[in-house]
């Protein structure tokens, strides 16, 4: 006997409809736009209730059980739902996007094609200074006098890093060589497919605030202006329980116990006995998982016992 099979169709999210192909700009040359979509909250939803035909829940209990998945980290439903991206980035931000092992990547090839005639240039007054606890990021920013030097400096150098190298192409030489001095300034684009599991976790690594600056840029605008409007219930729970979210170690609990009590000396014990305070000259040392915990307590508007 042949089965019946409720009928299904491929769900369309009309927010997502009207901007396929739509560049959302970057930076000053690039762009972030979708090509294609699969999927959307209520495909997570059934497949977290794969027993249940569609459409036996009400809105506000998918709104529950999506919010349930997020906080309990029952990612596997998130998978079903995929996204194909097509971007424009610098080179120097590509290299940090592509260490993202969990997408399927096609980028434009400057063997086979002519390198993309722009350059992501520095406003006079964005030029960052290095910081002095964390040694990959940076904080503070030169003054504008000196950054408006940089910044000619650097237009010289992407004019004749160009220079050069449309004068080897046209001198003959082959392209994959002709392109080794473009400065990781220079834009490329790639055509970027991931599921939403994954997705999700770029962008709360690349929106946070100690990522670089220009891939936060990207990261911010794909999270905003197309997971927003794709996926907006999955949206609000990674909001509320991973992007603005805190975590708390046991020890950071423990001494969280011990204000809430009002023992500062206890806290500050628990401190001392697992290293974050020590003292060299007359100054606290820096610590960076104290530093990180500093941070939550001021959040929380709770006085840092120790200082």
């Amino acid at each position: 006997m042949q089965e019946k099979f409720e009928q299904i169709s491929r769900p369309v999210v009309p927010e997502m409809e009207t901007i396929l192909g739509k560049p959302f700009s970057v930076l000053d040359e690039g762009f972030v736009r979708v090509v294609d979509y699969m999927g959307s909250d209520e495909s997570i939803v059934q497949a977290a209730r794969v027993s249940y035909g569609r459409g036996t829940k009400k809105r506000h209990q998918d709104r529950g059980l999506i919010r349930y998945l997020m906080r309990h980290q029952h990612t596997t439903p998130f998978e079903m739902c995929e996204i194909k991206l097509h971007v424009r980035v610098p080179m120097d931000t590509w290299r940090q996007w592509i260490r993202h092992r969990t997408a399927n990547v096609n980028e434009y090839s400057t063997r086979y094609s002519i390198a993309i005639d722009a350059a992501y240039e520095t406003d006079p007054h964005a030029w960052r200074l290095q910081a002095t606890v964390n040694r990959q990021g940076s904080e503070g920013f030169l003054p504008v006098a000196v950054g408006e030097k940089m910044s000619e400096r650097e237009k010289e150098l992407h004019r004749l890093s160009r220079e050069i190298y449309e004068e080897r192409l046209q001198a003959g030489i082959a392209r994959e060589q002709a392109r080794k001095d473009l400065p990781l300034c220079t834009y490329t684009e790639a055509y970027w497919k991931i599921d939403l599991h994954n997705l999700l976790h770029f962008l709360k690594l690349r929106m946070e605030g100690h990522a670089q600056y220009e891939i936060r840029q990207y990261a911010t605008t794909i999270g905003e202006q197309i997971v927003k409007r794709w996926v907006p219930l999955v949206w609000e729970a990674f909001q509320d329980y991973i992007l603005n979210a805190e975590n708390f170690s046991s020890l950071e609990l423990q001494i969280l116990s011990a204000l809430y009590k009002n023992d500062t000396q206890k806290a500050t014990e628990l401190a001392r006995a697992f290293g974050w305070i020590v003292y060299k000259e007359g100054k606290l040392t820096g610590n960076i998982e104290r530093l990180e915990f500093e941070k939550k307590l001021s959040a929380l508007q709770i006085e840092i016992p120790w200082k």
